[in-house]
């Protein structure tokens, strides 16, 4: 149910996504970039540099523009307040450890109290024997219409609405040996 009611750019994502991380997938099949070309503007990856600290190591113009600086080596965290920071980083630890994606529908709001609604998604991404430093996810940040309200001005904080944590990942069968001295 949740899939259909994705915007078009997360359900993109996520079927990339599905195709990256499966070894026999064609990642040349599926929805292109030039069929949502805002897509990679609004794409971000960030890093597991503490208990509480996620920070950006990239992030798309679009991104940057709607909240209104730079983000490299910000935290990620740091746009989410109490209870929704709390809820945002086991959100994230469940989509590291279940290595599946995750969605979440927040809101944004402008110092001037104009509102916009958004929808993050969050997959996992590979780790690289190369690669310093804690896990990386890919997220998305889409908003979901009232960009005229916004008026370009930058979102300032973040409010969760919706949490839908990765599937689990249904236990294998296995085997058990049973001896009977009947």
């Amino acid at each position: 149910m949740l899939e259909q009611s994705l915007h078009p750019n997360s359900q993109t994502l996520l079927s990339a996504w599905q195709r990256m991380m499966t070894a026999d997938g064609d990642i040349h099949s599926g929805p292109t970039t030039h069929e949502h070309p805002d897509l990679l503007s609004r794409l971000f990856v960030i890093q597991r540099a503490g208990d509480e600290d996620w920070v950006f190591r990239t992030a798309g113009q679009e991104l940057q523009a709607c909240l209104g600086r730079e983000l490299a080596d910000h935290n990620f965290l740091g746009f989410w307040a109490g209870h929704d920071r709390q809820m945002l980083s086991l959100l994230l630890k469940s989509v590291t450890q279940e290595r599946l994606p995750g969605i979440l529908r927040g809101r944004g709001e402008s110092l001037t109290g104009q509102r916009i609604d958004i929808e993050l998604t969050l997959a996992p991404l590979a780790d690289s024997p190369h690669m310093e430093g804690g896990a990386r996810v890919l997220g998305l940040y889409q908003t979901l219409g009232g960009e005229v309200m916004q008026r370009r001005r930058p979102v300032w904080r973040h409010r969760i609405t919706a949490v839908f944590p990765p599937d689990t990942k249904p236990d294998e069968p296995r085997v058990k040996l049973v001896a009977s001295n009947d």
